[in-house]
């Protein structure tokens, strides 16, 4: 495991945080405006789920990580 990746995996996590954090708030928003009532806690735990979902997605698909045969 050469000693770049490690950082790229935490940078690929970060972003797939924000992302999912994101996505959190627009379904929270969009719940609310269905007038929805969505009260605190109901959100944070949405938000933390798809937070920690998007970190997921973003360590798995870092960037540098291919299936192709290079010869």
């Amino acid at each position: 495991m050469s000693s770049s990746l490690i950082p790229t995996r935490i940078s690929a996590a970060f972003v797939g945080a924000l992302v999912g954090t994101a996505a959190g708030i627009l379904l929270v928003t969009a719940a609310g405006t269905f007038s929805i009532t969505v009260s605190g806690a109901f959100a944070g735990p949405a938000l933390a789920v798809l937070a920690l979902a998007g970190a997921v997605v973003g360590v798995v698909v870092t960037p540098g990580r291919t299936r192709s045969n290079s010869r």
